[in-house]
């Protein structure tokens, strides 16, 4: 096996290319995850029952069925139905559904990690429903669980790949692509695996320093 540096060079601008995707699914996939989690962790903490159930069987079912299935099912089955979306658009709705449900529990712990005296505190000084969770609670929460949001940030990165099958082109799947034409595999899939490690050490090491911070 030789190491082809031209292969490196006629790869870079695909892979940067894959790498504007990847990105921009990992981005739009977190803020979805982190927003559709708090939705869920708050109507299980304090909606109502008609509320409280729906909510907590649909994370169940995301939380223990396969990313992998859900895409499909995003895209192959959706448009049977009326609903089509485009294959990016599906892979961060996918992205930010799935990790969504994990997410929740992340800020359901934070949430009850929260003194009981902060609440009755609320209570005592009359403050409305809203400003309790606004001012008071989630504030306290997510200071708590900021690092393991993260965590769960580096994990959504290692799994954009997934969204290769409903023809969503990121760096591996840009890679895949070239390795199919031009028949050299080492150099593309090498550059790509890199890439990752170059993105979630950092990631790693910030999340640490966050942890750090945090506990102070």
């Amino acid at each position: 096996m030789e190491w082809d540096w031209s292969a490196v060079d006629d790869f870079l601008p695909r892979f940067f290319e894959g790498l504007l995707v990847t990105l921009q699914a990992l981005v739009l996939g977190a803020l979805l995850a982190f927003a559709l989690g708090l939705v869920w962790a708050v109507a299980q903490r304090s909606g109502p029952a008609v509320v409280r159930w729906p909510v907590a069987a649909v994370t169940e079912f995301v939380r223990n069925t396969p990313l992998l299935v859900q895409l499909f099912f995003l895209y192959y089955v959706l448009p049977e139905w009326g609903l089509t979306l485009s294959a990016m658009v599906t892979g961060v709705i996918g992205l930010g559904l799935h990790y969504s449900t994990y997410t929740a529990e992340v800020y359901r712990a934070g949430i009850d990690g929260v003194p009981k005296g902060q609440w009755e505190a609320a209570t005592a000084l009359n403050l409305s429903r809203r400003r309790t969770w606004g001012s008071v609670i989630l504030p306290q929460a997510i200071r708590r669980v900021a690092p393991a949001l993260g965590n769960y940030v580096i994990a959504m990165l290692k799994d954009t790949p997934m969204i290769f099958v409903i023809g969503v082109m990121e760096m591996l799947g840009q890679a895949r692509q070239f390795a199919s034409e031009t028949f050299l595999t080492v150099e593309a899939f090498t550059v790509v695996g890199i890439a990752f490690i170059l993105i979630a050490y950092p990631a790693s090491v910030l999340m640490r320093a966050l942890e750090r911070r945090l506990v102070r």
